[in-house]
């Protein structure tokens, strides 16, 4: 059993080995014609092949259309978070310059938006969608269920859910 797994691991790191070297300045020149940034593109590039090295995906039979979809997904999650760093600045561009954040405390907020975000999206849309109501439209639960055509209990049992998941990112 131990022989086998170097051997497996081994293979792996060819095929992932191979993929980069034959598709690299494919999907490379693929993200940065989508971007029209170099910078981002190798970067999500690298992104793309640490997910695939990380997936342990035996094999790849077709090379491009696995390179698109796993960068599709990343460059997707780039996207959102480029969105929210943009509301978020352009909420700080509103702020008078004495009360505007440092530039680290903008980072550490810039990180916890992110790793927020990141949790939101790991509920199920219902649970999101109540989530959101709640604290950011400040709806009362009443009005949620009414909105969402749930019962109250259900609101509730929503909420904590987001709550609970809230709480794990905060540990």
């Amino acid at each position: 059993m131990s022989d086998t797994l170097p051997a497996t691991h081994n293979n792996h790191l060819r095929m992932i080995e191979a993929l980069y070297s034959g598709h690299h300045g494919w999907l490379y020149a693929t993200l940065r014609k989508k971007l029209g940034n170099a910078m981002d593109a190798a970067d999500l590039a690298q992104d793309t092949f640490t997910r695939i090295l990380a997936s342990r995906v035996a094999v790849i039979e077709q090379p491009r259309a696995y390179l698109s979809c796993v960068a599709k997904g990343i460059l997707v999650n780039w996207y959102q978070r480029k969105a929210l760093e943009r509301a978020y600045l352009d909420a700080l561009a509103l702020l008078p310059a004495p009360e505007a954040p440092s530039p680290e405390l903008r980072f550490m907020v810039l990180e916890t938006l992110h790793e927020i975000d990141a949790m939101l999206d790991s509920l199920p849309p219902l649970v999101k969608r109540t989530f959101l109501l709640s604290q950011i439209g400040g709806l009362k639960y009443e009005d949620i269920a009414a909105q969402l055509g749930v019962s109250l209990i259900t609101v509730k049992r929503y909420m904590k859910q987001a709550f609970v998941q809230c709480l794990m990112l905060v540990e």
